[in-house]
């Protein structure tokens, strides 16, 4: 698999041996006419005049095209051979992502299509394979102006221009089949529970035998730790285990345990998986996060997921990690993902790592003025929150960012409540934010703003003396707090390019480095001294495109010296004045 790009396995919490990644090249067709069903192009004989390299998407040079005007639609398709042995059990085909509407067919035959730009599918097509060749074509059609779809940071003009950048179209993660026995295991979730040492497993299995099992075994340092095992039954499939004085996961310190799942029937070992997790419970209380029931402090940066040579992709798995510890090297302990839904290569890597995370969706591009739009948000953030659920690194799951009126049309607060209460449903471990930065409804769990401004006299006085019930809000003719733990969750953005004349950054623009160094030190310290602060996100760790205000450039080089940098670590891990109120019952 050396010649693949992006080879590794893609799903890494939940790895079973028997896979096959069907990245690198592709056929490939433009359809600007959106007519290639009417030409017949599900047909596997059908004519393809170009040449594409998976996962990357056709605006990426990576990919081989480079064509960065819109696509209404573009065309895919992928010869593989099976071999018989492959056939015994049930053939999955997957798609990690693909932007925005997917109808996928094999071997001319129409098998489904999928919405969403962001989220995982997949699809048994077993009953449509054979030994030898098969086909596999897919059509993905993209609009990113209907307003009906996220489309997050993806410009919605022909040119990017502020913080809007290159759209991203058709297939962006990888492509793989999956070989599965008739009785496997579909999904397992995992919550954990710390202080009274257990783990609780939910596995969901496909298929019926009287006789069948599913069991887990977990490890630590490749030792055998404890084992539960229960009987099949309709549904979903509950198990408990327990360890004693279990190993914690924490901000840069992530303890991990391994754990292997198998799915007997009729006494047999028919399905093998392995996986991980880490014991970490995440709660609001005493006006904060508490990560196992420690106040943590929020340091975070703001992440785009841009790449300049492969847009939304990057360009290998080391690149998901590099990006992480660029972060970490400065202090920071976590990151907002920013207006995309993140590969779970990056989710592995901050597990990994220790690395905190709030996941969000692309919102912007949705039209949340109209109600009936929740139809093209609602499944797509679903199919996110139940594929990322196991990750100890997600902390909080936020499905809106700024939602701004569109053409004087406000949000639909019923909207935006729903959403939050759906989150909340299928995740009851984790807080939700319901509109990062405003507008916030009653209904949040955390009362986050977002404020640009770059004078440190002007910022001391609106953050130097917070106080519960008494905080400033940029936005307060719409939106007010409960009480809610309260933090900054993007500020910064200071622009710095200097003789770059196409820049674009917040504010004015510091005269030199150690300007920029002390601003940077006297914006975050202020917050990091106010117990009634909770978090900061600095926007942003790398530049995008046109948007020059990144800890480093868009390449991920270095653009400070030694000392400026020195400067920002030491802001960043400023002692928090919050963390140093900690209650002895909370120690």
């Amino acid at each position: 698999m050396t010649n693949i790009p992006r080879s590794e396995h893609p799903r890494p919490q939940f790895y079973r041996l028997e896979f096959e990644n069907l990245n690198g090249e592709w056929d490939f067709e433009f359809d600007f006419s959106n007519s290639g069903e009417q030409r017949g192009m599900f047909n596997p004989d059908c004519h393809y005049s170009k040449k594409i390299i998976v996962p990357f998407c056709p605006e990426s040079e990576l990919s081989g095209i480079g064509y960065k005007d819109f696509m209404d639609a573009v065309w895919y398709r992928r010869v593989f051979t099976l071999k018989k042995e492959q056939l015994k059990g049930r053939v999955m085909l997957h798609f990690g992502a693909v932007d925005y509407e997917a109808t996928t067919a094999v071997n001319g035959h129409v098998i489904g299509t999928h919405r969403g730009g962001y989220s995982s599918f997949e699809y048994d097509i077993t009953a449509f394979v054979r030994e030898g060749e098969n086909v596999i074509t897919l059509r993905a059609r993209d609009d990113t102006r209907s307003g009906a779809q996220p489309s997050g940071k993806q410009s919605q003009s022909f040119r990017s221009a502020g913080c809007s950048y290159t759209r991203t179209t058709g297939i962006w993660q990888t492509v793989w089949l999956e070989f599965v026995p008739k009785y496997y295991i579909k999904r397992v979730d995992i919550t954990t529970d710390y202080k009274n040492g257990a783990v609780y497993f939910e596995a969901i299995t496909a298929g019926t035998e009287q006789e069948a099992s599913v069991s887990a075994e977990i490890f630590y340092n490749g030792e055998s730790v404890t084992k539960t095992e229960t009987a099949l039954s309709y549904g979903a499939n509950l198990l408990c285990a327990r360890i004693d004085s279990p190993k914690l996961w924490e901000p840069g310190k992530p303890e991990l345990y391994d754990v292997k799942y198998t799915m007997k029937a009729s006494g047999k070992i028919c399905d093998e998986i392995t996986s991980y997790f880490g014991f970490r419970t995440v709660s609001v209380k005493n006006g904060a996060l508490n990560i196992n029931d420690k106040k943590v402090f929020m340091r975070t940066v703001l992440d785009q997921g841009f790449y300049p040579d492969g847009i939304y992709t990057a360009p290998t798995d080391d690149a998901l990690r590099h990006d992480i510890e660029l972060s970490m090297s400065l202090g920071f302990n976590g990151a907002r993902l920013h207006e995309k839904i993140f590969e779970e290569r990056f989710l592995y890597w901050a597990d990994k790592l220790g690395y905190i995370v709030w996941g969000e969706h692309a919102n912007w591009g949705f039209d949340l003025s109209y109600p009936e739009n929740i139809k093209y948000f609602l499944s797509e953030w679903t199919e996110a929150l139940e594929r990322d659920y196991n990750h100890p690194s997600i902390i909080g799951w936020c499905p809106f960012n700024e939602t701004w009126d569109n053409n004087h049309r406000a949000q639909d607060k019923e909207m935006i409540s729903l959403v939050y209460h759906q989150t909340r449903a299928i995740d009851k471990t984790r807080p939700v934010i319901d509109v990062s930065g405003g507008y916030h409804t009653e209904d949040t769990d955390f009362y986050d703003i977002h404020d640009y401004e770059q004078r440190i006299d002007v910022w001391a006085e609106r953050y130097g003396r917070i106080e519960p019930g008494k905080i400033y809000d940029p936005l307060a003719s719409r939106q007010y707090s409960c009480g809610q733990p309260y933090w900054i969750s993007e500020y910064g953005g200071t622009w710095w390019a200097p003789g770059r004349k196409d820049g674009w950054g917040y504010g004015n623009a510091p005269k030199s480095e150690e300007e920029l160094a002390e601003r940077y030190y006297g914006l975050t310290t202020t917050l990091l001294k106010q117990e009634n602060i909770c978090g900061f996100c600095y926007t942003q760790l790398t530049d995008v495109e046109q948007e020059q205000n990144g800890l480093y450039s868009y390449d991920r080089k270095p653009k400070f010296s030694d000392e400026t940098y020195k400067k920002i670590r030491e802001a960043n891990t400023y002692p928090a004045e919050l963390e140093k109120k900690q209650d002895s019952t909370e120690k």
